[in-house]
């Protein structure tokens, strides 16, 4: 009696999720193969993953494959790590979300150092010259993108791309700017006397044992990171990224991870080991553009005729595309990284989330 009764209470259990993996299984083989998707997904719930599963190669000449223990450039999803220690520092009154550049970065030279706040920073509503505002595939084919594939400290970063004139009045028009993200880095930086990669090593990284992040570097070879690559549609061609220096996107984009490792991360942040609830209130406010800090919030998400709160962290650097995506009322993480540009991961993870969410 004993032995049935367990059998009924483990199919109970399991089966919606058995249900789940199912449904999204198929749904992810066949998105995968219509689109020609590199790289590797991870389905979890109440902290644990239930579904996790790589595909293509991580290095496409030596046909190296992708597994689940890939490193991957994780791009702007850096942006989420730097909003969290921003707002660590604000916990512990270092940081005053209302203060402006200056009161920070006394040196700054920017027309923005007594006039754009922190929040204005990390909701995106500087209006700082946007540093990738000229920048297209066709411009970096000709003329190549200076910001990113000539060598620059992050202090030269912050002086040439990070102190452009303003061109909206701060708080008033939401504009994606890398630019407003190297502020960030570099008054974390200012107040805490370490380098951005230090303290985002000693406040996250190393509490969470995410032993497979990090910045990437040009000159540093990490061992199992994804090369990436990109889809010429002038040439109709595969292709290898344009080189840069990846560290040049700094806290706006530098670091590099796995699909565990977002996860830590993703739980971390959720389950307030990070930032205390009052805060993670501010972070998810929805404001202009239905950005956050450092991430996107979108409030009444429809999925089945149901109104859901979707945090959402995408990233893309030519081929490094990344995702992570949270249904906050159910406690349902879907993280996507990959290597290649083939698919919209957007798209990708909204098709997903109708077949985890019930």
């Amino acid at each position: 009696m004993r032995k049935v009764f367990f059998l009924v209470a483990f199919f109970l259990v399991t089966g919606p999720v058995l249900g789940q993996s199912s449904k999204a299984g198929l749904f992810i083989d066949s998105f995968v193969t219509k689109n020609n998707f590199n790289g590797t997904i991870l389905l979890a719930k109440k902290n644990k993953a239930w579904y996790k599963k790589s595909f293509g190669s991580a290095n496409f000449q030596q046909q190296v494959p992708n597994t689940t223990d890939t490193r991957y450039k994780i791009a702007s999803i850096t942006k989420a790590f730097t909003a969290v220690l921003v707002l660590q520092l604000y916990e512990q009154g270092k940081i005053d979300l209302n203060k402006t550049i200056s009161t920070y970065l006394p040196d700054y030279k920017g027309e923005a150092a007594n006039k754009v706040t922190v929040v204005q920073l990390l909701n995106m509503t500087s209006g700082i010259h946007n540093m990738d505002a000229d920048l297209s595939l066709e411009s970096a084919l000709k003329q190549g993108m200076p910001q990113y594939q000539l060598p620059h400290t992050s202090d030269e970063m912050l002086t040439r791309y990070g102190s452009g004139k303003l061109e909206n009045e701060p708080g008033k028009v939401w504009d994606y700017n890398n630019a407003d993200y190297i502020i960030l880095g570099k008054i974390i930086e200012r107040i805490t006397s370490k380098t951005f990669e230090e303290h985002l090593q000693a406040n996250i990284l190393q509490p969470l044992l995410m032993t497979n992040s990090g910045i990437a570097y040009q000159q540093k070879m990490i061992p199992r990171l994804a090369d990436t690559y990109f889809y010429r549609e002038d040439i109709k061609a595969m292709v290898n990224d344009l080189p840069a220096y990846m560290e040049n996107w700094y806290a706006s984009g530098a670091m590099y991870s796995t699909v565990d490792d977002i996860l830590k991360f993703a739980n971390a942040l959720f389950e307030k080991k990070l930032l205390k609830q009052a805060t993670l209130d501010l972070m998810f406010t929805s404001g202009l553009s239905e950005y956050g800090y450092g991430v996107w919030v979108y409030k009444d998400y429809d999925i089945h005729h149901k109104n859901y709160t979707i945090i959402k962290r995408p990233g893309s650097i030519m081929g490094a595309q990344a995702m992570l995506f949270h249904v906050l009322e159910e406690g349902s993480t879907i993280i996507i990284l990959s290597n290649t540009a083939t698919a919209s991961l957007d798209e990708f993870a909204a098709k997903i989330a109708t077949r985890i969410v019930e």
